[in-house]
């Protein structure tokens, strides 16, 4: 029973309802590796990272199924003969699977998902029993055709050193075992994204080298009703998961988003994200050749954008509030006086639980080419570090037995973060540069001793010393970590002296300047931002004029 709890726990933490994947083929980026990510995105979800130890097991073994959402037992089915080591959303062979859920219709949704696999499971599985994207298309596919698919739609990011492939899969209600879904595998010279919404249009039904889909995907949609043209104008997306207001300016404009950065002439596309000109404007494509090549820098800051110099950003207006945070409150939606608003909803949010950027190197040994930069909380106000999906160990600050979403521990990297990031939220533009100046320290840092360590786990695995290797790789990860947890509890203690009762502490020499008698210099008070003095005077008029000479 131990067991089983653990193993529900694990694939709990896979998943969240509202997240967003960057995917990059190895021909679009500068080393030649694959990428892809995820921040998994979720009110209340404490962020852990979690470990499947490979195994073998005997004929006959059972494996139970629990919804990763509603912990609610499914079932159970034959377990594999072989499982391979599974760290996070990696496993040891250079495999990631990330997802996206879209919903998409809502009679397509199992009112009694018992016996089937819902879609936390089903990535885990594919982690643990496949090696290469391809083959885990296959075994996912191949699992729900035969024991049921339990969950609404999805896109799942699915690569490996090789190969970057979109698949999205939708059930078919109670009325059918299974689902339809469509795989496309990216260009290796393109990149794609897709955040809550179906991304895959329009498919080449005779490319059977870079598309897979289930033999009724257009069948099935014909029988709902849901499409009745010819084979080949057939959208998955469009049958599936018809567009909304919601599904394209809160999600597809995330896509958009990132293409904006590294791909001309995305302004073409504003019209398909911005919710107002449904069924009337041009399809964004899967995916695009980027004007540049892309790196892991690139993929994590790709993660931390707030629709900066967009027509979405709206930290230029009463929005952003006093300190122009780049954050607005939940939900998504409100309401005032009869009428009904929105708030923008970007890659970057503070609702983030834990964040990945995979980053597969197929040139390395397999121990080492897989790592799994992994952060909690909010991408944009932590540094990554890294772990590998050979890694037997998960460092402390990480671990399910740290903390939980209503245990606090400063042990826990999910509170610690949270606890300096809460900090900066309200008056961003005065602190985020503090923080933005020791994550970006810290990074680096970070990437200097990983050229070192790999350098030296290879030589080990070039010496037949794969237990060294491997020792070396954990004590890597497990050491950055906990540098990590040091340097951003140092932060919180400096942000509240600093930035303590509205002032700022003034600093020289990376010292806060004390007179001659040893006490700090008077704090700089600076008042409202400039930009908010003219919202508040164009708000409150004359309300706080003072008497003119």
């Amino acid at each position: 029973m131990k067991k089983i709890l653990l193993l529900l726990a694990a694939f709990a933490a896979l998943s969240a309802p509202a997240c967003t994947n960057l995917l990059v083929g190895k021909k679009a980026s500068k080393n030649g590796e694959t990428f892809v990510t995820y921040s998994a995105d979720c009110y209340g979800m404490y962020g852990r990272l979690l470990h499947y130890p490979a195994a073998r097991h005997t004929s006959g073994t059972m494996r139970q199924i629990f919804d990763g959402d509603t912990h609610k037992y499914l079932g159970q089915i034959p377990e594999a003969a072989e499982t391979y080591n599974v760290m996070g959303n990696l496993n040891e062979h250079g495999l990631a699977i990330v997802e996206t859920t879209f919903g998409g219709r809502e009679e397509l949704e199992p009112k009694d998902p018992m016996g089937g696999i819902d879609y936390v499971s089903l990535m885990a599985l594919g982690l643990q029993r496949a090696k290469t994207a391809r083959e885990a298309i296959r075994v996912m596919t191949d699992l729900v055709a035969k024991h049921g698919y339990s969950s609404s739609g999805e896109s799942f990011s699915i690569a490996d050193p090789e190969e970057v492939w979109i698949m999205e899969m939708i059930g078919k209600g109670d009325a059918k075992k299974g689902a339809v879904w469509v795989a496309v595998r990216i260009p290796d010279d393109c990149i794609s994204a897709h955040a809550n919404q179906s991304r895959i249009h329009k498919f080449d039904l005779k490319d059977k080298k870079n598309v897979m889909y289930s033999k009724d995907v257009i069948k099935f949609a014909r029988q709902k009703g849901y499409f009745t043209g010819k084979d080949e104008e057939f959208s998955f997306s469009a049958a599936y998961s018809p567009a909304t207001f919601g599904s394209q300016r809160f999600c597809d404009a995330r896509a958009w988003s990132f293409f904006n950065k590294h791909v001309e002439g995305m302004e073409r596309y504003v019209p398909f994200v911005d919710g107002y000109h449904l069924e009337t404007s041009e399809v964004m494509p899967l995916y695009f050749k980027p004007k540049h090549l892309l790196s892991l820098e690139d993929m994590m800051e790709g993660m931390r954008d707030h629709y900066e110099d967009t027509p979405f950003d709206f930290t230029k207006n009463a929005a952003s509030g006093i300190y122009e945070m780049p954050y607005q409150p939940t939900p998504l939606t409100w309401e005032h006086k009869g009428k009904k608003y929105f708030n923008e909803r970007p890659i970057s949010t503070q609702q983030a639980s834990y964040v990945v950027v995979a980053q597969l190197r197929s040139w390395l040994p397999r121990e080492i080419g897989g790592v799994l930069w992994f952060g909690n909380d909010d991408p944009n106000m932590v540094a990554f570090t890294p772990v590998y999906g050979s890694s037997a160990m998960v460092p402390t600050c990480y671990a399910d037995s740290t903390a939980n979403d209503h245990t606090f521990s400063w042990k826990s990297a999910f509170w610690v973060c949270n606890w300096v990031s809460n900090m900066v939220y309200p008056r961003y533009t005065q602190m985020y540069p503090t923080l933005k100046a020791t994550r970006d320290r810290l990074q680096m840092e970070i990437f200097l001793k990983q050229v070192d360590i790999e350098a030296q786990a290879q030589l080990a695995l070039q010496e037949g010393k794969r237990e060294l290797a491997l020792g070396l790789l954990d004590g890597f990860s497990n050491g950055v970590a906990e540098r990590m947890m040091t340097k951003w509890k140092q932060l919180g203690q400096h942000l509240i002296m600093k930035f303590n009762d509205m002032a700022v502490k003034k600093e020289k020499d990376g010292k806060f300047e004390l007179t001659p008698d040893g006490i700090c210099v008077p704090p700089e008070r600076p008042g409202y931002p400039e930009q908010y003095r003219d919202i508040l005077i164009r708000e409150t008029g004359n309300r706080f004029l003072q008497p003119q000479p």
